[in-house]
């Protein structure tokens, strides 16, 4: 199988879907792989490392997608990239379709088999073994992003997150308590915060119970609970997920009156549209803005901020599975793997998973056509 790399556009993204040592792996079992020039430039990979791993360079964005068979990407195609993808190209990435209705429609349009690395599941479809990496980060960059705009000149309350004798430190608030949420208390808990997790799954509330022994209050999720703990909290971390579908919203604006001036907000679930009514995605150039005196962290791409960190997991999680595509197809992959089966979002113009469908409000087929041919 030919396999195309393609760099980056979204805005200050660095990452590369394959570093040199994934491209080995591929080149290793007899594929071949073409890496637009300089597309791992951002991380310190030039196109000689690419080279010296039996890549082939191409000089543009259209010399890969008219030539590959699988584009493996990090982020998800934007609308330069929406007329290269072609009819039966396998294309591997993040999607994030619930919240982006103009690219579910030009991937219907394209013909194209799309996967989204976000909802492919473990063994025995439990967990997101491709979203888990990123989770992780994004959910340790959430603590440091928000302790850095807590701080007066940025407009936050100016408390320290950790505290000083004598002074107490910051209360961490955290929106779900799955990986991203974990990893966030992790953070939050190491820098000495007060720290409380809203749960509502029994055994995953007993699971972080048993995790941080006191040095986390877990704590079960209402809206009333809700209601109650944003009015003291300093920081407040977003990370709820449904896998495939638009983020609840558990934040409304009526509810950003009730709390602290200058306190801070971070949606790690903006990818899919975001767990604050008033969140909106924002860039790592331009990261945050202000609602009624709350600062809103909303980067669409938080892990972007540590692109060699971030692109290593990454490739680490992506790798067997897009060698499985690689060496037995597509379909053979997909029908023999419901994990990676669930990761199929869009194929041959329909969409195949039912999250992506419920929040688009478009038709959802379990059994494409394409797949069962």
């Amino acid at each position: 199988m030919l396999i195309g790399v393609p760099s980056e556009i979204k805005s200050q993204e660095h990452r590369v879907g394959l570093v040199p040592s994934s491209v080995k792996e591929f080149t290793t079992s007899g594929h071949s792989v073409i890496v637009q020039s300089n597309a791992g430039i951002g991380i310190n990979f030039t196109d000689e490392d690419y080279i010296n791993v039996g890549a082939e360079i191409v000089a543009s964005a259209e010399d890969v997608y008219s030539r590959a068979d699988m584009i493996i990407k990090v982020k998800e195609p934007l609308e330069p990239e929406y007329k290269l993808i072609r009819k039966n190209q396998i294309l591997f990435t993040y999607l994030h379709l619930a919240a982006d209705p103009a690219q579910a429609k030009a991937l219907m349009n394209s013909g194209c088999v799309a996967i989204a690395y976000e909802t492919v599941t473990g063994y025995g479809r439990r967990g997101l073994p491709l979203l888990a990496p990123m989770s992780e980060i994004a959910g340790r960059l959430s603590v440091q992003v928000g302790a850095y705009n807590l701080q007066k000149h940025n407009g936050g309350t100016g408390r320290l997150i950790s505290g000083v004798p004598g002074v107490r430190p910051a209360e961490v608030l955290i929106l779900g308590g799955g990986v991203a949420g974990f990893n966030a208390a992790q953070m939050a808990t190491g820098l000495g915060a007060n720290v409380t997790i809203l749960e509502r799954s029994n055994d995953r509330m007993r699971y972080l119970d048993d995790y941080f022994r006191g040095r986390a209050n877990v704590v079960y999720s209402n809206a009333d609970i809700v209601e109650r703990f944003i009015q003291t909290a300093d920081l407040v971390v977003g990370t709820v997920l449904i896998p495939g579908e638009s983020a609840p919203r558990i934040i409304t604006k009526d509810m950003l009156g009730t709390m602290m001036k200058g306190s801070v907000v971070v949606d790690v679930s903006i990818d899919q549209g975001g767990c604050f009514e008033t969140s909106r995605v924002t860039t790592h150039k331009d990261p945050t803005y202000v609602v009624d005196d709350i600062v809103h962290y909303c980067v669409g791409n938080m892990p972007g901020a540590v692109p060699l960190t971030s692109a290593l997991a990454l490739n680490h999680s992506v790798l067997p599975y897009a060698l499985n595509i690689a060496n037995k197809g597509w379909k053979e992959a997909l029908l023999a793997d419901q994990g990676l089966r669930d990761g199929l979002n869009v194929c041959h113009g329909e969409i195949t998973h039912s999250g992506v469908a419920a929040s688009l409000e478009l038709p959802f087929n379990a059994e494409p056509r394409a797949l069962c041919a």
